[in-house]
């Protein structure tokens, strides 16, 4: 499955950005993880193909994970933003019957959007 993630941008501390991912293809697992320089990436975000979201903790409250049928848009509406989040955010998929967190379980990836947040 190809992926198209957009929506990044340059946004104040305290503003909303929304990302979207679309899959070139239904697919099971779709989640949003971010790279910051020199970091690790971070898992932020998963949905299945019914709809159950899960959030690492770090996010949560602050992140919400929503799935569009029938083209399969995968959505990251991100509020409250901190200069901490500035990164490049992916979007990645998997067929598997849980949902993963880890970065090495995804099989697809798409290309990655900047988020610069300002103070």
């Amino acid at each position: 499955v190809q992926l198209q993630a957009s929506g990044g941008g340059l946004v104040q501390a305290g503003g909303s950005l929304r990302l979207s991912c679309e899959a070139s293809e239904r697919t099971v697992n779709v989640a949003w993880f971010r790279q910051a320089p020199g970091k690790e990436r971070e898992f932020l975000a998963a949905i299945n193909w019914n709809y159950r979201p899960k959030y690492a903790a770090s996010v949560k409250g602050r992140f919400t994970i929503s799935r569009e049928y029938p083209n399969d848009t995968v959505w990251l509406q991100m509020t409250d933003l901190n200069v901490e989040d500035t990164a490049v955010y992916y979007c990645a998929a998997v067929y598997a019957r849980d949902i993963p967190t880890t970065r090495t379980a995804y099989t697809s990836w798409g290309q990655g959007t900047q988020v610069t947040v300002s103070s």
